[in-house]
């Protein structure tokens, strides 16, 4: 194995434990149906800064669907898989575009507002009318992840060393 290939794999597996812990560490359960709100879309939205579009939606389908099955939300498993994949790549897809290189925090708030209506569609078939209760916090979850991940992302590229 090629040391670039060896060190991207290595990424992938830090930010895909990082995301899996991060949505772990602080669990909030959502009025009205079975989820939770969390912090695992920060590290969602720094994979996609970090590896583009294929890295935002591998850490993000991964790592957010293996804490659903630590925690026993196996129910979500697939759904997360869909959804936060989805929301890293699309995150990643729009950071490539002139405004997400402007302004990265539109192009993460875009892609979490993506996720909590992509949580919602398949939350209408569990739950119903319920359902629209989970908005709300998942949108709120999507921007906090969208703003602390582009802080993040600053603050590490100012270090020596870890680019």
């Amino acid at each position: 194995m090629k040391y670039n290939s060896l060190k991207t794999l290595v990424r992938y597996a830090m930010l895909i434990a990082l995301t899996t812990v991060m949505t772990m560490v602080i669990q909030i359960p959502t009025v009205g149906t079975e989820g939770y709100l969390n912090l695992g879309d920060m590290v969602v939205f720094l994979a996609a800064l970090i590896l583009g579009r294929k890295g935002g939606f591998i850490v993000g389908g991964f790592g957010s669907a293996l804490a659903d099955l630590i925690t026993g939300y196996t129910h979500y498993v697939p759904i997360t898989f869909v959804v936060k994949g989805l929301e890293g790549f699309i995150a990643a897809s729009l950071l490539e575009t002139k405004i997400g290189k402007d302004k990265p925090i539109v192009a993460t708030s875009i892609a979490g507002i993506f996720m909590a209506f992509g949580y919602f569609i398949p939350e209408t078939f569990m739950y119903g009318k319920a359902a629209v209760a989970s908005i709300p916090g998942n949108i709120l979850q999507g921007l906090v992840g969208a703003i602390t991940s582009v802080v993040l992302y600053n603050a590490l590229n100012r270090v020596k060393g870890i680019k």
